[in-house]
């Protein structure tokens, strides 16, 4: 996969946590993902479709990070996964692969964006529309991990 693809989607959620949740988080070593598993308890996908490329972007949070992130971009104290979580986990899905389409299309790759859906639940699965492999890129954050998975075709 086009290293061109991932980086754009690995800026913008540094930059939406940074400014929406003043949010801090460190990229670990990136990897094929080989399984439908989710590696957190919540889910943002959104898909992706061009004339020149097709993909999908799924971002997965452990409970005690999108807790954080989701306290601190409202204002108040969160302490479920409840609708309200699943709306700002949606909303951060939309910006990061809003800021992503823009950064691409600069690079002359334009694609139109589906509405993001949200998975909840421990060991939910994650399914990629498109067939091509699975980068995932795990990062940190003080508060607990998420990742993020960007999966378009050859």
């Amino acid at each position: 996969m086009n290293v061109d693809f991932i980086n754009p989607f690995l800026d913008a959620i540094l930059n939406v946590l940074a400014t929406m949740a003043q949010t801090e988080a460190k990229a670990e070593k990136a990897y094929v993902k080989e399984s439908v598993q989710a590696m957190g308890d919540i889910t943002g996908m959104i898909g992706l479709a061009g004339h020149q490329v097709r993909g999908s972007l799924a971002i997965t949070f452990t409970e005690s990070a999108i807790l954080d992130i989701a306290s601190k971009m409202l204002g108040e104290t969160l302490t479920s996964l409840d609708g309200t979580v699943s709306d700002v986990v949606g909303e951060i899905t939309n910006m990061v692969s809003g800021g992503a389409k823009k950064a691409l299309a600069e690079k002359g790759y334009k694609f139109e964006m589906a509405i993001p859906s949200t998975i909840a639940g421990k060991s939910h699965t994650i399914t990629h529309k498109t067939r091509g492999a699975i980068i995932v890129v795990p990062f940190t954050t003080e508060a607990g991990s998420f990742c993020v998975e960007v999966c378009f075709e050859n």
